[in-house]
């Protein structure tokens, strides 16, 4: 028997609407239906919206236009906008560096922004000092900063330099290759690379890469058939070695990683987002025969490094909170396995390096960092004294380096790097920052709050000391919940505006993530994703109860996954905030393993393929579980016309969809942003325009003043 939900909404589309109740103010583009039908198991699913998956179809193309003038016509009757756009201009002018990083015999190098510059720049200098000098400048690859650096790659004989290049925002990279020496780059080019960097291994390097796709589809099509090839320098593409491709399972991604020694290689196959197995073989190409290490996909395994016969790695088998594990080359099953160093349910292990002959391994204890040191036979030797309570990133380096670098930051503290001497255990400041936001006038708090099944979940928030917590003030929200991805109380300029204008800025540590290891993001994927959702509820319901704001003052944000978790809480609790953002969302569950990389999704989401999943993801597909006669608050969708992680057709038809659904008086609003992608790589002018337009729809819906 078919749903019969489902076959009322086909009878809706067979009926010419000629009308809807929209903001009356607001004419939006007419988004056509279309009669297409699909059944999964007992189920009709009508989806009228199907056409705007061409997006580059003329009909597709038209609509963006007029949706981007629609947005641009009523952004301009907002006066703040401009306002804000200057004020971020301030705060973002300043100079700011990355940690630096040590490579060759000598040199230093890391990237620096003058504060306005749209990429940052590559620089390096003498150990001891000495003459400074431009390694990279990708400002001079164009003119309007859409050109980025995806990675850099320093060869082990000292020789190379590869780095990789961005295009407009897109997930696929073109790979260079630079002479260290004379700093020019070589005659080296090669393209249709995704979701790989290079390990080098001689005069060579090994990468993954993808079919070539065909041009008008190349930002929608399934990314598939994954091989692996070494590209000796000074050759043709067309003329590397392949190395390794499984042509039975061709969803199956794999990439390879050489120890710095070079003396082993190691093969890893992931089935999705979560899960790998590892081999290794000896580093030579001649001849490589793979010995298993792990061979399911049921867990996740990283090599650390090689040191005479022993891998260092990182995993969570039977290690809900991570550990690092020995592991013999002679003997390499998991039962001759040596434990190390473990986490635990207050101290949860992230991540290690191994840096001046020792293991530098980072903790987190509700998700604030702590860095221990450890010797290589996992013995505790110390905790780092850091700078404060928030996050630190960096203690990377070789073997044989007796000094390290970090950055230290927090919600209210801009980033701060520090000079780390491994033999003394002392910190002093390297760089620091020139930010002008006056950090002692905020305060940074974290609570932790009863979600609807009774577990506690962390929330930051920060905002100015002494202002009164009258249930008014303008709110922002952000949560992402998935992908075992921990959300850190990290700095962001952007943020500054709502905090500098008697705002509050709140994080849901929700459930999804890594926060508290792998069960944590157990309990938030695959069919209890609900959770997610109930968690990020209860976190804008705390606020209203603790005082902070109300849902007239509330904006909430998030994107990708955290797009999805904006779009499902608008539809489950509609009245939550006065303003939504939902940025590059997953939006149509249903359909998502269809474009490029979204079929590795599917061990974090379910797939449509079992029944159980299905009915599971269309409990709470945006798209799918919109009230055609809802009263949704002021939504401000963001996506992008280079955006080929989630493609901006999940947008478009969950723009369309609310569009005509809205019966309400607040406005639906799309920005499909141009020349950009999923996020990373943006230049500095596309990140101040959208944020001033984000911040100046927000204050406006709310009624607010913009000072």
């Amino acid at each position: 028997m078919k749903n019969s939900y489902f076959l009322l909404i086909l009878l809706s589309v067979i009926v010419i609407a000629l009308h809807n109740l929209k903001p009356e103010d607001v004419k939006y583009p007419d988004s056509k239906k279309e009669l297409i039908v699909d059944s999964y198991f007992d189920t009709t699913i009508v989806d009228p919206y199907r056409w705007l998956e061409d997006e580059s179809s003329r009909q597709t193309k038209s609509w963006v236009v007029r949706q981007n003038s629609v947005t641009d016509s009523y952004m301009k009757r907002i006066r703040g906008v401009r306002k804000i756009k200057n004020r971020l201009k301030e705060i973002w002018n300043y100079p700011y560096k990355s940690i630096p990083f040590l490579k060759g015999d000598d040199r230093i190098y890391y990237f620096s922004n003058s504060g306005l510059q749209n990429q940052s720049v590559l620089y390096s200098h003498n150990i001891y000092g000495g003459e400074l000098n431009i390694v990279l400048d990708p400002n001079k690859l164009s003119l309007d900063g859409t050109v980025s650096l995806s990675g850099l790659y320093f060869s082990n004989n000292k020789k190379y330099m590869g780095y990789g290049l961005n295009r407009s925002g897109s997930d696929w990279q073109e790979f260079y290759i630079m002479d260290i020496n004379s700093g020019e780059t070589m005659s080296d080019q090669l393209k249709w690379i995704k979701f790989s960097g290079m390990s080098w291994n001689g005069d060579g390097f090994y990468y993954s890469r993808m079919p070539k796709p065909e041009n008008e589809k190349k930002l929608t099509e399934l990314n598939n058939h994954s091989k692996i090839y070494y590209h000796e320098i000074g050759t043709l593409q067309e003329e590397d070695d392949l190395i390794y491709y499984d042509p039975e399972n061709p969803l199956i991604m794999a990439s390879v990683y050489a120890t710095t020694d070079e003396k082993y290689i190691f093969l890893y196959r992931y089935k999705g987002t979560y899960g790998n197995s590892l081999s290794f073989s000896i580093a030579d190409n001649s001849d490589i025969k793979w010995t298993p290490i792990v061979k399911d996909m049921n867990s996740e395994i990283s090599v650390i490094d090689h040191i005479n016969g022993s891998i260092y790695a990182l995993t969570d088998r039977d290690a809900p909170f991570k550990k690092i594990v020995l592991i013999d080359t002679r003997f390499p099953l998991e039962k001759n396995w040596e434990s190390l160093v473990e986490g635990n349910e207050d101290e949860v292990l992230e991540s290690a390096n191994i840096v001046g002959g020792y293991l530098f391994v980072h903790f987190t204890k509700d998700v604030i960092s702590i860095w221990k040191i450890y010797d290589l036979k996992g013995n505790y030797i110390r905790t780092i004294e850091l700078p404060g309570k928030g996050i630190v990133s960096g203690f990377n380096g070789k073997i044989d380096q007796t000094r390290t670098w970090y950055s230290f930051n927090n919600l209210v503290t801009p980033s701060t790097i520090y000079e780390y001497d491994i033999l003394s255990n002392n910190s002093e400041v390297y760089t620091p920052s020139e930010s002008k936001f006056l950090s002692d006038e905020y305060i940074l708090k974290q609570e932790f709050y009863d979600s609807k099944d009774g577990k506690m979940v962390p929330i930051f928030i920060a905002h100015k000391k002494n202002i009164d917590l009258d249930n008014r003030r303008p709110t922002l929200l952000y949560g992402y919940g998935g992908f075992n991805i921990s959300i850190k109380p990290a700095f962001q300029k952007q943020n500054t505006i709502i905090l500098e204008n008697n705002g509050v800025f709140a994080i849901a540590n929700i459930r999804g993530g890594g926060e508290y290891g792998e069960k944590w993001h157990r309990d938030g994927m695959l069919l209890n994703k609900q959770n997610v959702f109930d968690d990020f509820i209860y976190a804008a319901q705390y606020l209203f109860k603790k005082g902070y704001t109300d849902n007239n003052h509330l904006a909430i944000r998030g994107g990708s996954n955290g797009g999805l978790l904006i779009g499902a809480v608008l539809n489950q609790y509609p009245g939550i905030c006065k303003v939504a953002f939902p940025e590059v969302g997953v939006m149509d569950m249903l359909r998502y393993e269809k474009f490029t990389i979204g079929y590795a999704w599917a061990t974090e989401y379910g797939s449509v393929n079992d029944s159980e999943h299905f009915y599971n993801l269309l409990s709470y597909s945006p798209i799918h579980n919109i009230d055609n006669n809802g009263r949704y608050p002021s939504t401000l969708i963001y996506t992008a016309d280079h955006d080929d992680r989630v493609v901006p057709a999940h947008s478009f038809k969950y723009a369309a969809t609310l569009q005509n659904a809205q019966a309400g008086d607040d406005p639906i609003l799309i920005r499909i942003g141009k020349k950009t992608g999923h996020g990373s790589g943006k230049s500095t002018e596309k990140i101040i325009n959208e944020y001033a337009e984000k911040w100046g729809f927000m204050f406006y819906e709310m009624g607010l003043k913009f000072d």
